[in-house]
């Protein structure tokens, strides 16, 4: 199974859900966030906004497939500027019952065929600093980002161990990357964003099972 992150355009938010709606994808969580690119590449897109929608579901091998193919009917997801889904597998699940749920009752599958040629950088950053945390990624490679606001929870181990306050604000900052651009990417955030900086960003990444809305990008 997996969890599906679709980032698109606020006026596409209402097709996306009745796609998921009628696919019977459980737990639609819709999220409002921003996004990194530049005015030349908003120019670029036709877009006059950084605004974005993020929509999160669960989704089997075979519906998420059926998503991605309904997003670029009816969303044109693959057409520059319109968005991009990204699925992550899920490696499990807590209970026989939330498993029913979340897979509708059907048999469950094996293991997802991964692709890794793609992966999810997450980027956790103090408030205010997602420009610092971007300007590392691109000049490592990176093309843009999605930025998240939340707050932290607190943890004295952190303070001790990494010399940054957990409970502040904070902007969650997901940038989808090739994998073989992906080291490149993280080493730059960490080194001019990262833990001992103002920004105090911590790097991770995330596999991925299925990809779409990078046409602007790839030539396949």
């Amino acid at each position: 199974m997996n969890y599906v992150i679709s980032i698109i355009n606020p006026d596409m938010s209402a097709r996306m859900h009745a796609i998921c709606d009628s696919l019977a994808l459980p737990l639609c969580i819709e999220l409002h966030g921003r996004g990194t690119a530049t005015r030349n590449v908003l120019d670029l897109l036709g877009l006059s906004s950084r605004e974005y929608h993020i929509l999160m579901t669960v989704a089997d091998r075979g519906r998420t497939a059926s998503l991605i193919d309904e997003a670029r009917r009816q969303l044109y997801i693959d057409a520059p500027g319109h968005g991009i889904i990204v699925a992550t597998p899920i490696k499990s699940v807590g209970g026989g019952k939330t498993l029913s749920y979340l897979n509708g009752g059907r048999p469950t599958e094996g293991a997802p065929e991964l692709n890794f040629n793609y992966e999810i950088i997450l980027a956790i950053a103090n408030e205010g600093y997602t420009d610092a945390v971007m300007d590392a990624a691109r000049a490592a490679g990176a093309r843009g980002g999605t930025v998240l606001h939340g707050k932290g929870t607190g943890s004295k181990d952190a303070e001790k161990f990494l010399k940054v306050s957990i409970a502040s604000e904070k902007e969650v900052i997901m940038i989808v990357a090739k994998s073989s651009e992906k080291t490149a990417i993280m080493q730059s955030i960490v080194r001019e964003a990262g833990v001992g900086t103002e920004a105090g960003a911590v790097a991770m990444s995330l596999p991925v099972s299925a990809i779409a809305g990078f046409g602007m990008l790839d030539n396949n």
